[in-house]
């Protein structure tokens, strides 16, 4: 309700002069932050955090049933929001995990926030998982018209999200026409399947109706959408130097900023920028490297290395081992 009115405020094209004065004379309407002080009000009187706390560091996350209200409030801060969640733990049957709609949305927004911090393998992983899980449970809301609505259009989005992050981690196959033209750089692309499955973005004011913009209710979208340009854009500049360097050994650095019709100081400053961006952030694990290409320059020369990243079996042992020996 307060997503659909903020909409609804923010569209003025349309709008009577009545409807502009009823909305000027009465601003604390849905006001963002009597949502924001209700939904944090029930978090903070249920303490719902330090019971989420204490229960998953005794691994026992379900025990936590008795604050409803304070647990789902911390669902709709996500939603609001649009930020990792701390304290509940993914993957796991807890309360959540009981409203099939709640638990949807949960990854839907977790995987969307991962997307735009560039935890590409994080939100890869989100997504796949939860795809396949709506398509395991589909018996369980095609009988429900609301639900089926809702699941379905969100099953919808996070394929597109999918596709758009298998694109941005440069560790994938070519799927379909719309990756095919994603890979070859095409912007428009990226931004409709951006502006498809991204979240409805809210402005937290009110429009100022005396200088009325008509298209102030796309202002918030048109931020996020920039910013997520501006990566693919990043990106799309680093893919042609990934696949020169795939072909060679070594090679002088000269010889290779003329191949890719760049002066040598450029080159040099796009292959910086390149090991920056090969340095995938994982949210659960840190900073791991992707299992692209290696490479350093030496006298002139740049020398490529294909490399695979070995797993760490010993570290995972270890945790399963803690988790076995945890009461």
């Amino acid at each position: 309700q307060f997503q659909s009115f903020s909409q609804y405020c923010c569209k003025t094209a349309k709008k009577s002069e009545e409807e502009i004065d009823f909305l000027c004379s009465n601003p604390k309407i849905w006001n963002v932050h009597s949502v924001l002080n209700v939904l944090h009000s029930l978090v903070d009187k249920s303490n719902i955090n330090r019971q989420l706390e204490v229960y998953t560091s005794r691994g026992d996350p379900e025990s936590v049933a008795g604050e409803i209200l304070g647990y789902f409030s911390l669902v709709e801060l996500l939603c609001l929001h649009s930020l990792v969640l701390e304290n509940i733990k993914l993957n796991q049957k807890i309360m959540y995990s009981c409203v099939l709609e709640c638990q949807v949305t949960t990854y839907y927004y977790v995987g969307f926030a991962y997307l735009m911090m560039h935890c590409y393998q994080d939100a890869i992983q989100v997504f796949a998982n939860t795809l396949l899980y709506i398509q395991r449970t589909k018996s369980m809301f095609q009988r429900t018209t609301y639900k089926y609505e809702l699941i379905n259009k969100q099953n919808d989005q996070m394929h597109a999200l999918l596709a758009i992050a298998l694109m941005m981690y440069p560790m994938h196959e070519k799927y379909g026409d719309k990756l095919l033209c994603m890979q070859n750089s095409h912007p428009q692309v990226y931004e409709e399947f951006f502006s498809y499955c991204c979240p409805k973005f809210l402005s937290p004011v009110v429009p100022n109706y005396d200088n009325v913009c008509p298209k102030y209710h796309k202002e918030p979208f048109l931020q996020q959408l920039k910013v997520f340009s501006d990566e693919e854009q990043q990106q799309a500049q680093l893919s042609s130097i990934c696949s020169f360097l795939k072909l060679y050994t070594t090679m002088p650095v000269a010889k290779l900023a003329g191949s890719l019709d760049l002066t040598e100081q450029q080159f040099r400053i796009q292959l910086v920028v390149f090991k920056h961006k090969m340095k995938n952030l994982v949210w659960t694990s840190g900073i791991s490297a992707l299992d692209v290409v290696d490479f350093y320059i030496g006298k002139d020369m740049i020398h490529i290395t294909d490399t695979k990243v070995a797993k760490h079996y010993g570290d995972i042992f270890i945790r399963q081992i803690h988790k076995f020996e945890e009461p």
